[in-house]
């Protein structure tokens, strides 16, 4: 009867002795997943699996370096947005109609976009969103969308220095102007965290950052943003009034060839690209060729001038009013007769400039012409800057020299145009043109005696004194000196009779020059006033009055109209 008592105590010990290894056993095997090295599918393995879900690399963007102009105005600024991005796969379709409300967009987009982007695991829902509208959106807790931490470019100064600022696209690269130029100077570099994200790819916790971003680094303009709204608002209201097809005007500083102000008609605005087309965004002062006409005179005259043949008192037949060459006639207006140097400036003789060309040896010319810069760069560093056409010939045809001496057959923009006045204004000195502001000014070279151009520089003041062809250019306050041109648009089989390019290239006050002005308008559409005198000069005398006025340079002289009729008077006040 004892030997069932023991059996039953036997099976009851093994029972409990296997129940009491089952822990163990189960311990072990856990230690070989979680604490054993080198298993397969062990701890390593499902260290890594667990971190490959939940760590991510998460990029961190670069600020961009900001632009501003020679006195500290932003030009462009970057400012923090959000962007709504999203997992494809982790989207559920039941909350399409309220996610796609919340963006604004239909259910039949959004689901487009989504199958668009069906094998993927990435997808932008929205760019740029301003932080406290991303938030709103993701406050509710849409599934497999989440938000990524950007920078927009803002241009507070818009469509006034479009031309010149340029723009960024969507992902922060530069596409235009100096944006484009300097991007590698003002984009940075990116940085990287370490995140924990949970199953909804929130940011639980930062873990540290692998590469701190590195901020782009701010450029100064050599633009002076007032003289640069002055100029757009001239430009613009003179395109306008006449009708033009387009139009630049330019400012620079003589004395360092610095830009001070580029702008063009027509423009737009960098902040709000949804509408602009292509012919909107050519910087047309460095991009658009013309031919100069007559304001290549006085370079023609300096060219004489410098062979020692020739002084300002050296007179030249003109009559009977017009002259042949090689089968051609060119004429003037009217019979000027005998004239000298000055005369045939103030008058823009085309017959006295063409006898006095032909007297020059063929590449005298010409080779004055390159000196001052046309047919090259002018060293500004803008992106898409055409270098013009500057004929450079074996064998000179008398023809082609004639057309050369007053403006034709050669090409150059509004930036050249004023680069090579500049040249005048200071006295035979020549500066490349500067954008950006540096420390030192860039060094001149005195590529014509000082002698010469200030004969040539005197003869241009005859210009807009009565009985020139550019007294719409005269300032009360302030002495100028320039020269009028006035051009044949070129044609698919010719000059065009009837379209037109008006021109006026000056400095002011004319002995000093503080500043050199370009106005360039192409085809003014009056049948009267599509002339450089009628057309540009007025647009010259409006700016440069207001731009000395803003940069404080004393007026020389002011008309002042007393009761007992007009009088002269010189004054000193400041304005």
């Amino acid at each position: 009867m004892k030997a069932p008592s023991m059996m039953s105590n036997w099976r009851l010990l093994l029972v409990a002795a296997l129940l009491g290894l089952l822990p163990l056993a189960l311990a072990w095997h856990l230690a070989h997943l979680q604490v054993v090295p080198g298993q397969e599918k062990g701890f390593h393995f499902l260290q890594s699996e667990g971190e490959a879900r939940t760590l991510r690399n998460q990029k961190i963007n670069a600020y961009r370096g900001v632009i501003t102009d020679r006195n500290g105005e932003l030009l462009a600024v970057s400012t923090p947005v959000k962007s709504l991005i999203a997992n494809p796969i982790e989207l559920n379709p039941e909350q399409y109609d309220e996610l796609a409300k919340a963006l604004k967009m239909s259910t039949r987009a959004l689901e487009q976009r989504v199958l668009n982007y069906a094998n993927k695991q990435f997808m932008y829902l929205v760019r740029h969103l301003p932080p406290h509208e991303a938030d709103a959106i993701l406050d509710q807790d849409f599934d497999g969308v989440y938000a990524e931490e950007e920078f927009r470019r803002f241009y507070p100064a818009g469509e006034v220095a479009a031309h010149i600022v340029g723009f960024t696209n969507v992902d922060d690269k530069g596409q235009e102007g100096i944006e484009l130029s300097f991007d590698s100077w003002l984009a940075g570099e990116q940085g990287s965290k370490k995140v924990v994200k949970d199953l909804k790819g929130n940011v639980v916790k930062e873990l540290g950052v692998l590469k701190s971003p590195k901020a782009g680094k701010d450029l100064q303009l050599t633009i002076d943003l007032r003289l640069q709204y002055l100029a757009y608002r001239e430009l613009k209201s003179a395109i306008a009034k006449q009708g033009a097809k387009s139009g630049s005007l330019v400012i620079m500083d003589p004395k360092t060839g610095e830009l001070l102000a580029a702008v063009n008609q027509p423009s737009y605005n960098p902040n709000d690209r949804s509408k602009v087309e292509a012919y909107q965004l050519r910087n047309r002062a460095f991009t658009d060729l013309f031919e100069p006409g007559s304001t290549m005179k006085p370079f023609t005259v300096m060219a004489a001038l410098e062979t020692g043949r020739f002084t300002p008192s050296y007179t030249i037949d003109t009559s009977p009013g017009h002259v042949f060459v090689a089968g051609k006639m060119i004429p003037d207006p009217v019979n000027y007769g005998v004239m000298d140097l000055p005369k045939i400036i103030k008058k823009s003789s085309q017959v006295g400039i063409t006898k006095l060309a032909l007297q020059m040896e063929p590449n005298t010319i010409r080779e004055m012409m390159f000196r001052v810069g046309l047919g090259q760069s002018t060293g500004s560093g803008f992106p898409g800057e055409s270098v013009g056409v500057l004929p450079n010939r074996t064998k000179w045809h008398p023809i082609e020299l004639a057309n050369l001496a007053f403006g034709y057959g050669l090409s150059v923009n509004a930036v050249q145009l004023a680069q090579a006045y500049c040249v005048l204004a200071n006295n035979g000195q020549f500066h490349s043109v500067s954008l950006i502001m540096q420390d030192e000014v860039s060094p001149s070279h005195q590529i014509v005696n000082t002698k010469f151009a200030k004969e040539v520089k005197s003869m241009l003041r005859g210009v807009v004194e009565p009985g020139g062809t550019a007294t719409g250019a005269n300032i009360p306050a302030y002495a100028v000196a320039g020269k009028t041109g006035t051009a044949h648009k070129v044609g698919e089989v010719g000059y065009i009779d009837d379209k037109y390019v008006a021109l006026f290239a000056g400095f002011a006050p004319a002995e000093d020059p503080k500043i050199v002005a370009v106005v360039f308008i192409n085809e003014p559409a009056s049948e009267n006033a599509y002339s450089g005198g009628k057309a540009a000069a007025p647009v010259f005398a409006s700016t440069v009055e207001q731009a000395l006025r803003i940069l404080r340079v004393p007026p020389q002289q002011q008309r002042m109209h007393a009761n007992n009729g007009m009088q002269l008077s010189s004054v000193g006040r400041t304005h």
